[in-house]
């Protein structure tokens, strides 16, 4: 187990270290994914790897033996769905498909599509999330249908900074609080880049932290690129719950985290790398479970 100060975190059978070693092979995956069809999105997705990590392996009550309807056990939606990459090896590693078929990615027929599809049935998948500003929505449904089935679990959202520009996103975060829909929290990727350039420079979002404390909701905040610290908010959320508030975690991330090239620039947000920044990138990560 991990302690943080006074709080202790059970980490199941996972340590840290062994965390993190899971989170540099998933980096492996993405930029060996997306280099292999030359085209993806790799920057968000390396900087989400955290996130993903803490979710998956230490936070959420989830079933690998998957069924759409989720009853009785916590619940994730991609909103941001262009960040695929790292959403799929964090899915094959945690046992939802086979690490092999990471091979398939963006491929003619592949389950394994550039934005997450539920049509081709692939585990773990349930929302197609091609179109921003979506998810807020959908998660909103999903866990109004938990409190009126009396199912205590949880659900959980990831969007981009960039999303927040979507009108969706705040017609869903008005009704959540209006409505207390207190067992859902969401996340922000706030590394301030989209694809046109820095958020800033596109349409600014403001202070986040006030403005979705006006929206009525419990708004933390983090460094997404820390492991222990995201897994500490992530629990500190779920201890939140259930207090007529939604939970809003702004994270902060920084695009192509892990990756020294990549890191900085709002370039990378959907260019692959080529042979020689692939050896690069895979030089700065360790192998720990076996390339695909």
């Amino acid at each position: 187990m991990l302690i943080f100060e006074d709080q202790i975190i059970k980490m199941k059978e996972y340590t840290l270290e062994s965390l993190e070693k899971f989170a540099s092979q998933v980096r492996r995956d993405i930029v060996r994914m997306v280099h292999a069809q030359n085209s993806g999105h790799p920057g968000g997705s390396l900087g989400c790897v955290e996130y993903f990590t803490a979710i998956y392996k230490v936070i959420m009550n989830h079933n690998t033996n998957f069924s759409m309807d989720g009853k009785n056990e916590d619940l994730f939606f991609l909103s941001n769905g262009h960040i695929s990459p790292v959403f799929y090896s964090v899915l094959a590693r945690t046992g939802y498909f086979p690490v092999k078929e990471l091979n398939t990615f963006r491929k003619i027929d592949s389950r394994l599509q550039g934005h997450p599809t539920t049509h081709e049935g692939l585990p773990g998948i349930r929302i197609a999330s091609g179109s921003l500003g979506q998810g807020l929505s959908v998660a909103i449904g999903a866990a109004t249908t938990k409190k009126l089935n009396n199912d205590s679990s949880l659900v959980y959202t990831l969007h981009g900074d960039g999303e927040l520009q979507e009108g969706q996103i705040w017609e869903a975060a008005m009704y959540a609080s209006a409505k207390k829909v207190d067992n859902l929290i969401s996340t922000i990727d706030f590394n301030g880049r989209q694809i046109d350039g820095d958020v800033d420079d596109v349409l600014s979002l403001g202070n986040l932290e006030e403005k979705w404390n006006a929206f009525g909701w419990k708004t933390l905040s983090c460094n997404g690129n820390n492991l222990q610290e995201i897994i500490e908010t992530l629990e500190t959320a779920k201890s939140l719950t259930g207090k007529k508030q939604p939970i809003m975690i702004i994270m902060k991330t920084e695009m192509g985290y892990g990756i020294d090239y990549m890191m900085g620039s709002h370039k990378w947000h959907g260019v692959a790398p080529n042979d020689e920044q692939l050896e690069l990138a895979l030089n700065q990560q360790e192998e720990s479970l076996g390339d695909y």
